[in-house]
């Protein structure tokens, strides 16, 4: 393997090869234990794409993760959840194999499993399998043991004698997994209320700033611009917004930007054009249509509730 090359692991097979154990006992479902995988790393990095979903309760995680182009934190957490077609690269250190003593178990689904279920749809509800979410997902060993309950479960039920039950019984198995990682991972994310208001306090001051200069030159802000000064993606910043606030980041530019039309049109005798290119819009059409879509009133109708 020649440094940067992205294996291709297809199926469940695949994977037991890739990682050098046994083969599946069933074709489309998997557990396998973590401490007993062993993937050929060379140069210590290893990169992947794998056409599953995987869920994985890790202790002693080895190296550093990285799920598409962003680093992964597995500091405090013990949960990740990984989506078909995503890029994944892991960079290893000496060290970690001597020191680290690896353990826990990656819970292996591939999409045909889910065909014909409720769960074949739904499962793309669930935003912690997206890039957008970096760290893994911290449990209480309550938590931790709850985890592992359904993991026994769903591996007994593989393993038993396969019937018309089957199928339905582990997907059962799995949306109550899904449920309580979701309620695990809202509960991580309440946690850091005081980190949060002060990303939003860092945003505000940021649009601030940005309507403040010469916004004709510079354009409008962008959810892109925004999350990068703050080191986030995108995605992350809106949900994280959005669960703060209600709204997301494109919401909060569009507040911004209407407070500011507000004040212009109500201190200065500037016409909606002029208004329009000064906060950064090409076309005054454009401004006119999003003003009414949040006030409720043109720029006009506005100015003249002022006289």
């Amino acid at each position: 393997m020649s440094n940067g090359e992205i294996h291709q692991i297809h199926t469940i097979s695949d994977l037991h090869r890739f990682n050098q154990i046994a083969p599946p006992e069933h074709p489309l479902i998997s557990l396998l234990d973590y401490g007993q995988i062993h993937p050929p790393v060379e140069n210590n990095s290893l990169k992947w794409v794998q056409k599953f979903y995987s869920i994985s309760l890790k202790r002693n995680v080895l190296g550093k993760y990285r799920y598409g182009q962003q680093s992964y934190d597995f500091d405090e957490g013990l949960m990740t959840f990984f989506a078909p077609d995503q890029v994944i690269s892991v960079e290893l250190v000496d060290s970690d194999r001597t020191t680290h003593k690896p353990s826990g178990w990656i819970l292996a689904v591939h999409p045909d499993f889910l065909f014909g279920t409720s769960l074949a749809q739904t499962i793309k509800k669930y935003r912690f399998f997206n890039y957008s979410v970096r760290e893994a997902l911290f449990l209480s060993e309550k938590e931790e043991d709850i985890i592992k309950g359904i993991f026994k479960n769903v591996k007994t039920e593989y393993q038993a004698n396969l019937d018309n039950f089957s199928q339905q019984i582990i997907v059962s198995q799995l949306e109550l997994l899904l449920s309580y990682s979701e309620r695990f991972y809202q509960r991580q994310f309440l946690t850091r209320k005081v980190a949060n208001h002060q990303i939003l306090d860092t945003v505000e001051s940021l649009l601030e700033s940005h309507f403040d200069g010469d916004i004709a030159n510079k354009g409008l802000p962008s959810v892109h611009d925004i999350a990068q000064k703050l080191n986030l993606t995108p995605e992350y910043l809106s949900a994280m917004l959005k669960g703060l606030t209600g709204q997301t980041t494109q919401q909060h530019i569009h507040n911004a930007l209407i407070d500011r039309a507000k004040i212009k049109l109500s201190t200065t005798d500037l016409s909606v054009s002029e208004i329009a290119y000064d906060l950064g819009f090409e076309h005054s059409q454009s401004f006119s249509k999003l003003f009414k879509s949040k006030t409720r009133q043109t720029p006009l109708e506005f100015r003249m509730s002022f006289n």
